[in-house]
């Protein structure tokens, strides 16, 4: 049977649900080499690592001066699908206050307004209406840009014949998001891209909501402007806790690519997570020129050809017994891996400091970080060494409502703490000081609280 065939069942399924012909397109690539027998992984053989880049902390003030007067031509995009479910939030992650009582969407609402730059969502179906109605304080936000712009969704596959997969008793489990990878088709489908080019907006500043480090730098959007790329990405160096993220590499013929946890052998892991081999990490942080987009997605039918990310899952994820399905996924990062051109900075890790776990979420929301007149929450300078590890008990701090619960008068002081770890049910008093190795246990059942004003720790 042809692959055209057997994707046919396939086609009519996202026709059936009102899918645009490029996202069936799309799939159908990836589909296409998942059948030939690709497994999406990208071998170390096949790779060379990336020694040196330029670096984004020796911009001077020429370029500084060049992104300023760009501005004008410049979007905001921010990628606002997720639903912070690891967190036991039932509704964007973006709306969880994070410092000062404001929300993500609040400070990137304030900072765009502060930059007198649109601002535009990538929602998803379960985000978009929590989300807009959050933006409805900001009216300087209105104008002839929408404010959002919705990802779409892909059929998972069965294992088992390559079919799409079916779950009667529930019929949206039949479908997965398809990845970040999807905001290029998806700013095509929607008529975003051509309003945006429409309304003077050339470049696009694309980050992850829950990144409070990814903020428009006028330096960075100079040098993107100069060097006349069509895309780049910002990319750090890889520390012990970026062993497991996307990674930086080149191919022999020497163009960027972007190299998944999922896209490595098993084979190839030790060097995956080499940091001294594959220095760069990918921040998702991303740089568009917009005009450049639209004619390499007309030139393709829509379609990028982004690497395919195959995850292998169960149809019903809370079942482990139901049917055995892949997921096609694809990363927007991938993009520098297949449009010509493409090229990467690094920059420094306070651009890079996502909200993922209740952790991070205490640091954030600790002294480690102000708010300043921008709305950009930035390193405390007062703080000269690298921020402290923070380790909270997930039986009692992972899901939010155990967070707050524990933390009812606010989180402690960090700014002098090198450690802090809490085993146990404990719950912090307010104006609470760590300083030093802090480590705190709990044995029994019963919660221990920690008085107001209460000094934890040496030094």
């Amino acid at each position: 049977m042809s692959i055209d065939a057997r994707f046919a069942p396939f086609a009519q399924k996202m026709t059936d649900e009102g899918l645009p012909d490029v996202v069936i397109r799309s799939f159908a690539h990836s589909f296409a080499q998942l059948l030939q027998g690709e497994t999406g992984l990208i071998r170390e053989q096949d790779i060379r690592p990336v020694q040196s880049l330029p670096d984004a902390e020796t911009f001077g003030v020429d370029l500084r001066e060049k992104g300023r007067e760009l501005l004008s031509q410049s979007v905001l995009i921010k990628l606002n699908g997720g639903l912070g479910t690891g967190m036991g939030l039932d509704k964007a992650k973006s709306l969880l206050p994070v410092k000062q009582g404001l929300s993500f969407l609040d400070i990137i609402a304030r900072q765009a307004i502060s930059a007198k730059i649109p601002l535009v969502l990538m929602n998803s179906f379960s985000t978009q209406q929590d989300s807009l109605a959050a933006l409805e304080p900001y009216p300087e936000l209105e104008g002839s840009i929408p404010l959002d712009f919705l990802q779409h969704k892909v059929p998972k596959i069965c294992v088992d014949g390559f079919v799409p997969a079916c779950c009667e008793e529930h019929p949206a489990l039949e479908w997965n998001p398809p990845g970040h990878g999807d905001i290029y088709p998806a700013l095509l489908t929607s008529g975003l891209l051509d309003t945006l080019l429409d309304e003077g907006c050339r470049y696009a500043f694309v980050s992850n909501a829950d990144n409070l480090g990814a903020v428009m730098d006028e330096a960075i959007l100079g040098y993107f402007v100069e060097s006349g790329a069509p895309f780049l990405m910002e990319v750090a160096d890889r520390t012990d806790a970026d062993r497991k993220g996307g990674h930086l590499a080149r191919t022999a013929e020497g163009q960027l690519l972007l190299r998944e946890v999922a896209q490595c052998a098993d084979e190839d892991e030790a060097c995956f997570q080499d940091i001294t081999r594959h220095r760069f990490f990918n921040t998702n942080s991303l740089w568009i020129d917009l005009r450049q987009l639209k004619d390499i997605l007309d030139k393709n039918h829509g379609v990028l050809g982004l690497a395919p990310i195959y995850n292998r899952k169960t149809v019903d994820p809370r079942d482990p017994h139901s049917d055995a399905v892949i997921q096609v996924e694809t990363a927007m990062g991938s993009a520098i891996g297949v449009i010509q051109g493409a090229v990467a900075i690094r920059v420094p890790r306070s651009r890079f400091a996502p909200v993922k776990t209740t952790n991070d979420l205490l640091a954030v929301r600790s002294d480690l970080f102000l708010l300043n007149d921008d709305f950009c929450v930035v390193p405390n300078p007062k703080r000269l060494t690298p921020a402290p590890g923070i380790d909270l008990d997930g039986r009692y701090y992972r899901l939010i409502d155990g967070f707050e619960a524990r933390f009812p008068h606010g989180v402690p002081s960090l700014l002098a703490c090198d450690r802090l770890a809490v085993k146990g049910d404990i719950v912090f008093g307010g104006d609470v000081v760590c300083r030093g190795d802090v480590a705190l246990e709990n044995p029994n059942e019963q919660p221990l609280f920690i008085d107001d004003f209460t000094r934890l720790g040496g030094g």
